[in-house]
């Protein structure tokens, strides 16, 4: 895009050529597999995210490795065992390649990739050790996407006494936003979100069981919830989560600059 505006600020392109060059380079093709979104994270702030589900592990491979070589970095979500295995397979001395395997979250980095720190802190709670997985893959997109992030997980409903010490420390370290995730009946964003007066991002996870099964209870409370400031994502969405939440963050981050 610099070089673009460059060529413009020269006079060795028009106008019309220069907005055709960044609609051209906004969308890279790789091969007949993908449209890789390059110009997203400077455009929203949010790196684009590779949906391993309905892939091949060798075309997420491939797009990980060309994003990475474009942008220093390639997030992957919702990679299985053979994806993993496919993604270790073509780490070289010049890629570090970080996987959580509870989540199955993978962020491929070139050697010498530096992530910038926009000052946004994001808070993380769990209801049970359950919901762990979802709530993993929120910390790291808000990681990535600059924020500082703070957890607290296990500390339900069934057992209230445990929320408040780890929430008023998060208060404290002063988190812009908090992300709530929940199974079973869901109530613990509604309880959270009466308490604070920061953002809550209410996330299902489909662990529940029985009449609301597979985590419709757990979205249905968190929709009806009559506690202002929160807002819910769906069932079982970890990424959606943390890029809300690292927005949020660092918008306010930076009006404190």
């Amino acid at each position: 895009m610099r070089k673009i505006l460059e060529r413009l600020a020269k006079g060795e392109i028009s106008v019309d050529e220069a907005e055709l060059s960044l609609k051209l380079s906004a969308i890279e093709e790789i091969s007949d597999i993908a449209k890789v979104d390059i110009g997203r994270e400077f455009r929203k702030g949010i790196p684009e995210i590779i949906l391993a589900i309905g892939k091949l592990p060798e075309e997420t491979v491939k797009i990980a490795l060309h994003v990475t070589n474009k942008k220093g970095r390639a997030i992957v979500s919702r990679a299985d065992d053979d994806c993993i295995k496919a993604m270790r397979k073509i780490v070289k001395s010049d890629i570090d390649l970080l996987v959580n395997e509870r989540s199955k979250i993978i962020v491929m980095r070139k050697k010498g990739f530096k992530l910038e720190r926009s000052g946004g802190k994001v808070g993380i709670i769990t209801a049970g050790t359950s919901d762990f997985a979802v709530a993993e893959e929120a910390r790291v997109i808000a990681e990535e996407i600059g924020c500082e992030v703070l957890t607290a997980y296990d500390v339900g409903v069934a057992g209230i006494h445990r929320l408040f010490e780890p929430l008023k420390e998060m208060l404290k370290k002063g988190v812009d936003a908090l992300i709530v995730v929940a199974g079973m009946e869901g109530a613990l964003p509604s309880l959270v979100s009466s308490l604070v007066d920061i953002p809550v991002i209410g996330v299902p996870t489909s662990l529940s069981f029985g009449f609301g099964e597979k985590g419709v209870s757990a979205l249905m409370t968190m929709l009806q919830s009559c506690s202002l400031g929160l807002s819910v994502v769906n069932i079982d969405n970890g990424v959606g989560a943390g890029a809300f939440a690292a927005l949020i963050a660092n918008r306010v981050a930076s009006k404190k600059k």
